[in-house]
C-alpha cells in the first residue's frame, strides 16, 4: 500500500528526502524576478509622467506596493534603475535592428516599420521615453549618454545601409554623400511622429504615417523610383 507523502518528500525513501530548504531558493528567485519586473513597470509609468527628476524612488516603492529598502535592494540607485528601464524598453530595437545585417535598403526600411508597429503596442514606454529623450539633452542628466550613444548608433547603422545600397545600385549614386543627413532626418521624423502619437494613441496612425513618408524617401533615393 502507498505510504502518505509528508511536506518533506517522499516516506518511501527517507535517505532522499529534499529538504524544504533545497527547494526555498528556487521560489524565492521567482518571486524576485515578479518583483523586479514590477518595480520596472511602475518606472515607466512615473517616468512617463513626471521625468527622472520629478519621480520618486519611495513612490514608486509604493505603488509597487513594497518598502523603498526592498526597491533597493533590487536597484541601488534611481539612476541605475532608469538606465534599466531604458534598456529592457529599448532591447527589441538593439535585437531586431541595430544587430541586423541588412541586404538593402528597403530591407532596413521595412524593419523600422516593424519596429514602428511594435511601438503601437506601448504607448507608456513610448511617451516615457518621449520625456526622457527631451530631459536628456541636458549634459548633466543620467541618461544623456545613454541617449547620445543611442542616436550614435542608429546613425552609423542607417547610414551604413544608404551607402551600401548607392555603391550595389539599389540607390542613386549620389546617396552616398547624403546618407548622414537622410539618416538624421529619418530619425528626426519618426520621433516627430512619436511625440504626435502620444497625444492622440487612438486617432493618429504611427505606423501607417511613418510607413508612408520612408515609402517617398525610397522613391526618391532609388534609381528606378
Amino acid at each position: 500500500m502507498a505510504r502518505n507523502r509528508t511536506p518533506e518528500g517522499s516516506a518511501d525513501e527517507p535517505g532522499r528526502r529534499t529538504p524544504p530548504a533545497a527547494r526555498t531558493p528556487r521560489g524565492s528567485y521567482a518571486v524576485g524576478d515578479e518583483r523586479r519586473q514590477r518595480i520596472l513597470d511602475t518606472a515607466v509609468d512615473h517616468f512617463a509622467r513626471w521625468g527622472f527628476h520629478a519621480s520618486s524612488l519611495a513612490r514608486i516603492a509604493k505603488d509597487v506596493g513594497i518598502t523603498q529598502g526592498g526597491l533597493l535592494h533590487h536597484f541601488p540607485s534611481k539612476e541605475g534603475l532608469l538606465l534599466q528601464v531604458l534598456e529592457r524598453a529599448d532591447a527589441s530595437e538593439r535585437e531586431g535592428f541595430l544587430a541586423y545585417d541588412f541586404a538593402s535598403a528597403a530591407e532596413m526600411f521595412s524593419m523600422l516599420v516593424r519596429l514602428v508597429e511594435h511601438d503601437s503596442a506601448r504607448v507608456g514606454q513610448t511617451r516615457m521615453f518621449n520625456v526622457l529623450a527631451a530631459e536628456a539633452g541636458d549634459p548633466g542628466h543620467p541618461a544623456h549618454g545613454y541617449f547620445a550613444h543611442r542616436y550614435a548608433e542608429l546613425m552609423e547603422v542607417m547610414s551604413g545601409v544608404l551607402r551600401r545600397a548607392a555603391h550595389a545600385g539599389e540607390l542613386r549614386p549620389d546617396t552616398d554623400a547624403v546618407a548622414d543627413a537622410v539618416a538624421q532626418e529619418v530619425a528626426a521624423v519618426l520621433d516627430g511622429l512619436r511625440i504626435q502619437w502620444v497625444l492622440d494613441p487612438r486617432g493618429f496612425d504611427l505606423a501607417g504615417r511613418f510607413r508612408a513618408y520612408v515609402e517617398r524617401v525610397l522613391r526618391v533615393l532609388s534609381t528606378d523610383g
